[in-house]
């Protein structure tokens, strides 16, 4: 697996050091814009991960980033994320974030996702593994996915070196910038190939007193994938 290399000469700092996304043989490509904070996305990737073996679909999910500490002003609060996940455990995802700790909550994730754009600077392939890899680490382990020396970890399973902070910032701002042209609402918003769209398809979420209410979207699970094999 080729290494991905730094350049000033792309808005996203990035240099293509193998298959452009979109050309990874005739395999479909799924985009989702989402911050590797978000709870809600942690599950509707392993759902579709999970499903796409299940059913003997061949797609790939390039996660871009969607920076919610600069759609919002500020890093995610952790006593959300905490409810968020609680919700999730108890209604839709008992087998997941066993090993969630509030406190590890990153206070940026610009340096995970730039990591995480490093990977798809190689291909589809690697960067939806690194994008899996974070979050498992953040909401299955309980680490903290700025520590420099945790990227550092995740980085070599893949052959990548972590970014610096300033060329992880500017892929990050492009997706961001990607995403406010094609309408991104929030985290998760998918894309699929026909250009339909759709934000966070897995999950039905209705304010409760104590948190949010989340149910399973089967149907909306069944469109979206359905899209794929057309």
């Amino acid at each position: 697996m080729a290494a991905a290399r730094w350049s000033a000469g792309r808005a996203d700092g990035f240099r293509q050091a193998g298959p452009e996304i979109g050309t990874v043989g005739r395999v479909p490509i799924v985009e989702v814009f989402a911050d590797v904070s978000c709870a809600f996305t942690h599950f509707g990737l392993h759902h579709l991960v999970s499903e796409r073996a299940a059913r003997g679909l061949d797609f790939r999910l390039h996660v871009r980033a969607w920076p919610l500490e600069l759609v919002n002003g500020h890093p995610a609060d952790r006593e959300a994320v905490a409810r968020q996940v609680g919700a999730l455990r108890s209604g839709v995802a008992p087998d997941l974030f066993s090993g969630f700790d509030p406190a590890a909550l990153p206070q940026t994730t610009i340096p995970a996702l730039g990591l995480a754009a490093a990977g798809y600077a190689v291909d589809a392939v690697c960067g939806e593994a690194v994008s899996l890899a974070l979050r498992d680490e953040l909401f299955e382990r309980g680490r903290d996915i700025a520590d420099g020396r945790v990227l550092l970890e995740i980085g070599a399973r893949f052959r990548l070196v972590p970014p610096p902070l300033d060329i992880a910032e500017a892929a990050v701002r492009a997706d961001w910038c990607l995403g406010q042209g094609r309408s991104v609402v929030g985290s998760p918003h998918f894309f699929t190939p026909d250009g339909d769209s759709v934000f966070c398809p897995s999950l039905e979420i209705t304010k409760g007193e104590n948190g949010p209410r989340i149910e399973y979207r089967a149907e909306a699970v069944d469109a979206l994938l359905a899209r794929l094999v057309e």
